[in-house]
């Protein structure tokens, strides 16, 4: 037998001469009392996973290549004229000579919320309580999404945020705005990097995704 034929395939392990495969829970089970589909199944999810790891790394080094030659760039720009290139937060975009591509840097800040929201809490129910049928059923659903979650010590963000911008004057619920943004905390930010193109300077941007999910061509 050639030592290509007792190499064991990918899942396999030999023992003794006899090919093995571990199952979900460890044991190791002979290859010939494997179902044929079973086998076929663990084959191509190797391969696939095998196409998606390669995938992975590769984004992983374009990020870094680009965030390396942005931030090349950007240091050039500072040397040359001795001002950083974008605002406060780090948001910044670069566009090709003809306008046809770009990219765009930003910055999203991760916020969790402190003890003054449930002051805030109290204070809206004591709203909601008194004002009883006069207060609309889609205010009563903002304030229930945003409060009711898997977990007591969670909130909808969104919904949160979306309190915020509602014009009520009611002194209590004024006190309550003010009570969530102080028990806004800045827990730390993350960076996107957002490409764009398009076929002329006069049409509209369109998105070039690394979400396989969102990605052009193959199966839908």
């Amino acid at each position: 037998m050639s030592q290509l034929n007792t190499l064991p395939a990918p899942g396999e392990t030999i023992v003794n001469g006899s090919r093995y495969m571990r199952d979900a829970k460890g044991s190791l089970v002979p290859v010939e009392a494997i179902k044929p589909a079973h086998k076929l199944e663990d084959e191509m999810l190797r391969k696939i996973m095998g196409h998606a790891r390669d995938l992975s790394a590769q984004i992983a080094r374009f990020r870094g290549h680009t965030f390396t030659d942005l931030g090349e760039f950007d240091a050039l720009l500072e040397q040359e004229y001795g001002s950083t290139r974008g605002g406060k937060k780090g948001n910044r975009t670069y566009q090709s000579f003809d306008g046809l591509m770009k990219v765009s840097v930003s910055v999203a800040d991760h916020i969790d919320f402190g003890p003054q929201l449930q002051i805030a809490k109290q204070l809206i129910d004591e709203c909601l309580n008194e004002w009883a049928a006069d207060s609309r059923p889609e205010l009563r659903a903002i304030v229930t999404r945003a409060f009711n979650t898997d977990r007591p010590d969670q909130v909808n963000r969104g919904e949160i945020f979306m309190l915020l911008r509602l014009a009520i004057e009611d002194p209590r619920w004024l006190r309550a705005m003010e009570a969530i943004r102080e028990a806004m905390r800045v827990t730390g930010s993350k960076t996107y990097l957002r490409f764009y193109q398009r076929p002329a300077p006069d049409a509209p941007w369109e998105a070039v995704t690394i979400d396989m999910a969102k990605a052009k061509g193959g199966a839908s």
